[in-house]
C-alpha cells in the first residue's frame, strides 16, 4: 500500500530543511557584528589619524602633514 509520505519522500524534504536551518544558524554566528568584546572592524590609517587629532595627541600641523603623507588631501 502506497502512502503520500513514504520514507524516501519524507526524509528527502526533512533532510533539506535540517541543512537549510543549519546553514542559516551558522551564517548568523559567522557574521561579524559590532558587539563589544566581539570581532572589531579594522581601522584605516586615516581613521587612526583622525582619532589621534580628536584626542589632542597631535597638533593641527602634524595632522595635516601626516594626512598629506598618507595621500589623503
Amino acid at each position: 500500500m502506497w502512502h503520500i509520505y513514504d520514507e524516501h519522500q519524507f526524509w528527502g524534504m526533512h533532510l533539506f530543511w535540517w541543512i537549510f536551518w543549519i546553514i542559516i544558524i551558522l551564517w548568523i554566528f559567522a557574521t561579524p557584528w559590532d558587539i563589544p568584546g566581539q570581532r572589531t572592524k579594522r581601522e584605516t590609517p586615516l581613521g587612526i589619524l583622525k582619532k589621534r587629532f580628536a584626542k589632542g595627541e597631535i597638533t593641527k600641523e602634524e595632522y595635516k602633514e601626516m594626512k598629506k603623507t598618507l595621500g589623503k588631501d
